[in-house]
């Protein structure tokens, strides 16, 4: 049978509320105390009950963590970054997939029902009142990977995507491109609209250059793949800037089947630096998404919020870099 608090209290000759002071954060209780119930609780393997906890804190110590793209490889490490984070600050994850789904009430229903502390909308994609929404509920929440505003009405923290458009965009200038396009995901994304409004400002500086845009449905190798064999059929360009590295390998692949070579042919930029990106078989020239120090941002601001959620809500941006590898002619 499971330990109880009881068995530790006797054991430890103890009241069961002293037990209970142990184990509850921030509640009074002598050294001495402390160390008879935690010796004892070693000694019989007791765990509190972590729902049994949080009717006494009001707290559950949960977060819900909500994103709506499973398909793209980049989540895995998200999540990953993201779950151990929230364990080392003694925080519980809660998933939430919202792949296809735009309507935030159903969501801020079931996380409320769950009582969670606060929440983590990971997503480049879905809308900015999204994330909106759990705030009007009354429910911290932070924008990790979402767009910047003057006037946020949430927290929001990611890469600055416009500045990584315009980096993009002279990379391929300083390697002698003059006839350039952007392979973006889909048009509605804040993220795709910002990176081509960066990446179209830069070429337009140059009169030299010729730039074109086309969109893929997802950010997905699959879509990546269809967009690049729809561009194919007409004449491409001479280098791509692909607003995301799993876009980049779909375009890659189609080069492949169509018998042209990267970087030869034509060249490939994406963006993300994921793990996969630096892979010999892939080797992708890309920008580098400085995701971990987002999700530490994220997670360090959501306690923030949880703990005061009188807070004004505030964006940060993050700077990208080019990572060097083998999808584009030297400069």
């Amino acid at each position: 049978m499971a330990v109880t608090l009881k068995d530790v209290a006797e054991l430890a000759g103890v009241s069961r509320s002293a037990v209970s002071r142990t184990f509850t954060e921030g509640a009074s209780v002598s050294a001495k105390t402390r160390n008879k119930v935690m010796a004892a609780a070693t000694e019989l393997g007791y765990s509190p009950n972590a729902l049994a906890s949080s009717l006494t804190t009001g707290r559950t110590k949960m977060i819900g963590l909500v994103s709506n793209n499973f398909h793209n490889p980049i989540f895995l490490e998200v999540f990953d970054l993201f779950t151990r984070g929230l364990h080392e600050r003694d925080l519980r994850p809660l998933l939430v997939n919202l792949t296809d789904e735009t309507d935030p009430e159903a969501s801020v229903r079931m996380l409320r029902q769950y009582s969670v502390d606060g929440v983590i909308v990971a997503s480049s994609t879905l809308p900015h009142d999204f994330a909106r929404a759990f705030r009007d509920a009354g429910v911290p929440v932070v924008h990790s990977f979402g767009r910047q505003t003057e006037a946020p009405a949430v927290d929001v923290l990611g890469i600055d995507n416009i500045a990584a458009g315009r980096l993009a965009a002279r990379t391929l200038i300083e390697r002698g491109y003059t006839n350039v396009g952007f392979l973006g995901g889909p048009a509605s994304a804040t993220s795709t609209i910002d990176r081509q409004a960066g990446f179209m400002e830069e070429v337009a500086q140059h009169g030299s250059m010729t730039a074109t845009s086309s969109f893929a449905t997802a950010y997905s190798f699959e879509a990546g793949r269809e967009e690049m064999t729809r561009l194919l059929a007409s004449k491409p360009a001479q280098a791509y800037f692909c607003g995301d590295d799993v876009l980049s390998i779909g375009a890659m692949s189609a080069l492949q089947t169509a018998g042209l070579k990267v970087p030869e042919d034509v060249g490939i930029i994406g963006l993300n630096d994921m793990e996969m990106a630096g892979w010999e078989s892939i080797n992708l020239t890309t920008i580098h998404n400085p995701v971990s120090e987002i999700i530490a941002a994220s997670i360090a601001r959501v306690t923030e919020l949880v703990a005061d959620p009188t807070l004004e809500p505030k964006a940060r941006l993050f700077d990208g870099s080019v990572v060097e590898r083998g999808t584009l002619r030297p400069a």
